[in-house]
């Protein structure tokens, strides 16, 4: 082989190497990019879930809480013993969960 052919050869790997390692980095960006929105997502889904208990007018202790980092979604599941006790967890969690959507699944079931 003759060095123009070497050179060639040389330039055309490193190209190849330096869009691989391009595609890795999109790639590993992305991967964290999700890890943070579920990272968020679990936040948030203590962070409901907490002020629920906290709050001393609903019993927090048969509601489920569950977010999805994709849709920005909180979703109350469960069940509670009025009817006002629904209205309230919803109203907890929208106070909490600022620029969520909250989705009321509460069931009432009396005690």
């Amino acid at each position: 082989m003759n060095r123009l052919s070497i050179t060639l050869c040389a330039s055309l790997l490193a190209a190849a190497v330096g869009v691989g390692c391009a595609n890795t980095v999109r790639g590993a960006k992305k991967d964290t990019e999700q890890a943070a929105e579920k990272t968020a997502a679990a936040a948030e889904t203590v962070d409901v879930k907490s002020a629920l208990i906290a709050d001393g007018r609903v019993d927090a202790s048969n509601i489920n809480v569950d977010t999805s980092a994709d849709t920005r979604t909180v979703v109350l599941k469960g069940t509670v013993p009025s009817a006002e006790q629904k209205a309230m967890a919803e109203s907890i969690a929208r106070d909490k969960a600022k620029g969520w959507t909250v989705t009321n699944q509460l069931s009432v079931a009396a005690k």
